[in-house]
């Protein structure tokens, strides 16, 4: 799906914007996501920790429950934004597994600047990725 430019500047904004809202006391490590959905509805996440650092949620993951809570399961894009400007920052191996749950062609975006963006899809970020065909059990999908 190709990304229109307006579509970027506002995934790209509304990602940084999302890391104001970040509860990361424990790290200072703020991460935020926007997320755009096939039907071009934006949601936004950002981490957040907890003491129990198990239990802490990424910002991918707290924008994909939000639009899946909401009925959405397509997506065109997602990007992700931090304060590190040194490298671009990927999701994290269990949010880029909770992300191709919900396909592995759409883009992602990450952020460094404002200006300085890396474009990928998510079968890129996760190759071969365990796919939710893979617990299709039928005696034909041996």
């Amino acid at each position: 799906m190709n990304l229109e430019e307006s579509q970027i500047k506002i995934l790209v904004d509304k990602a940084i914007d999302a890391k104001n809202y970040s509860y990361s006391p424990y790290s200072k490590f703020r991460v935020g996501c926007s997320l755009l959905t096939i039907d071009d509805t934006f949601f936004t996440g950002c981490n957040v920790e907890n003491a129990s650092y198990g239990l802490c949620i990424c910002a991918e993951r707290t924008a994909l429950v939000k639009a899946v809570s909401e009925g959405y399961k397509k997506f065109k894009a997602i990007c992700v934004a931090s304060d590190v400007e040194k490298i671009f920052v990927a999701p994290c191996g269990a949010c880029r597994q909770f992300i191709a749950e919900f396909g592995l062609d759409w883009t992602c975006i990450l952020v460094r600047t404002k200006e300085d963006l890396k474009f990928c899809k998510i079968r890129e970020i996760l190759p071969l990725a365990f796919e939710p065909s893979a617990l299709d059990m039928t005696e034909n999908s041996v």
